[in-house]
């Protein structure tokens, strides 16, 4: 009897071991009950969107903060546990993060590998601006997939929110009603807001600015701004002394609104040309956490929009 007890003790610990080698090769195991989702997010926004739609259901990372350009982020031992852990990973994608994710998702599970229902690129779910039609060096540090900063058009974040309601349910079925009920609120509040931004945002439409780089494309497209010149020569080529002082004649004869930057953009060159021909250089916070009054995705379009209406 003993030794039959044995044989089954025996079996049933390599079925564990099995079961557990599988669930190692396959990615994460499910979610159990009690447990939160651990989302790793590469931007700010997309954690701030994942606290919006999660709530108490997930815990959330940025590997990027706001005043860190994320085109340029090494992959650190620390980001590497982090992704490690995640059920759910999402970016902004069009090869932001070229430079660093893929690196990072070498040493993560199957769950949150492109493709998998744990990988969320933003640029896949939303109109990208910038396309090129041809991609050449010469060009500067140009994205084959076109603009990657899509976050800056209210709309397109609810068309991502939508998609990680979704796939939360999926990662977390127990918790599918809660989700659901989250994107609800958010949509109607975000919706709200939208109308009440356009509304104030009207004596904008048309007025032109001058950016560091085009990091500003999509809120430019939103609000109905003309961009008529860039510090940088080329898109990811830092400003030169000989580009900015062709642009001189062009700012002082269209009089843009401002010359608008991010926090981590040097601010050197648009206070140059500011005082050259005394046109306002502004930081905008481009993401959440970017100043001290855009804490969440709705103070950071507000912070935004208030900042542009005091050029006017």
């Amino acid at each position: 009897m003993r030794t039959s007890i044995n044989r089954l003790t025996l079996v049933s610990l390599r079925l564990v071991s099995l079961i557990t080698v599988i669930a190692g090769l396959l990615g994460s195991p499910a979610i159990l009950a009690g447990d939160r989702l651990t989302v790793f997010a590469c931007e700010p926004e997309w954690a701030a969107l994942a606290d919006e739609i999660g709530g108490a259901q997930v815990k959330t990372f940025s590997a990027t903060h706001a005043r860190q350009d994320p085109h340029y982020i090494r992959a650190r031992p620390s980001l590497i546990a982090k992704i490690r852990r995640a059920d759910l990973v999402i970016c902004s994608g069009a090869g932001l993060e070229v430079g660093w994710l893929p690196v990072l998702l070498q040493k993560a599970n199957a769950q949150v590998q492109p493709g998998a229902t744990g990988s969320l690129m933003a640029a896949e779910l939303v109109p990208v601006l910038e396309v090129p039609v041809i991609v050449d060096r010469s060009q500067g540090d140009v994205h084959p997939e076109g603009n990657p900063h899509v976050h800056l058009d209210p709309y397109n974040i609810l068309k991502v929110a939508e998609v990680l309601a979704r796939r939360l349910e999926t990662l977390d079925p127990a918790n599918a009603a809660v989700y659901g009920s989250r994107l609800a609120d958010f949509t109607q509040r975000w919706q709200a807001h939208i109308a009440q931004w356009e509304t104030r945002a009207a004596p904008l439409r048309g007025k032109r600015v001058v950016v560091h780089h085009k990091a500003w494309s999509y809120l430019i497209a939103w609000l109905g701004l003309e961009e008529i010149a860039t510090l940088e020569p080329r898109p990811g080529i830092p400003p030169t002394p000989s580009h900015l002082e062709t642009l001189l004649l062009t700012v002082r004869e269209q009089a843009p609104l401002a010359i608008i930057r991010t926090p981590y953009r040097s601010a050197e060159p648009s206070e140059w040309l500011a005082e050259k021909t005394g046109i306002p250089a502004v930081m905008l916070p481009y993401t959440v956490g970017g100043d001290a009054e855009s804490g969440d995705l709705f103070a950071l379009f507000e912070r935004t929009l208030a900042l542009l209406e005091a050029q006017l």
